[in-house]
């Protein structure tokens, strides 16, 4: 289904910036992993490992010690990063050109990837079962966090119907 450019209104600005800033931000994220591999490659060892945390017998048979395991996860979390990022350039791509029902769509898959590795990933996964709380120097809880509020905000924003364009005399046209 193709969709007619339609006048600039302030709700696909708002979406579009708020697409875009996320796009550049993961996008970012991405690059730095994959240009800087070793760098984050130790967090996601740290918190996998569960090195850093409390010594509690009862939380360190979760403890994930191989480093091909560690490093798999890892890798599929900057695949992970570098599709979202492509999804939100393309959704902030499609807003600027007045593409609504498109750029939502894409725009959307983009921002739940988002939610999904920050809040299922990061928060729950390695915040909650990976004991990522306990750690002074390996937490991160209120980046993931901030990320995926924005994120939601982002989504939200995204969702919000447009309004239907009205005539003078205040009805609605027909927008066929």
């Amino acid at each position: 289904m193709t969709t007619t450019p339609t006048r600039p209104t302030g709700l696909r600005l708002a979406a579009g910036v708020l697409t875009g800033i996320l796009a550049l931000y993961i996008t970012l994220v991405a690059f730095g992993n994959i240009t800087d591999f070793g760098t984050n490659q130790s967090y996601v060892r740290h918190v996998l490992s569960m090195d850093t945390t409390f010594k509690d017998g009862n939380l360190k048979w979760r403890a994930v010690t191989s480093t091909a395991l560690e490093d798999t996860a890892y890798v599929l979390i900057i695949v992970w990063e570098s599709v979202a990022a492509l999804l939100l350039i393309w959704g902030t791509s499609l807003w600027a050109r007045g593409r609504d029902d498109s750029a939502r769509r894409w725009s959307t898959y983009g921002l739940l990837m988002l939610m999904l590795l920050f809040g299922g990933g990061f928060i729950a996964i390695g915040g909650e079962w990976f004991a990522m709380w306990q750690s002074e120097a390996w937490n991160g809880l209120d980046a993931a966090t901030r990320i995926f509020l924005i994120s939601g905000v982002a989504l939200i924003v995204n969702q919000l119907p447009a309004r239907q364009p009205q005539s003078r005399a205040g009805t609605e046209t027909d927008a066929s």
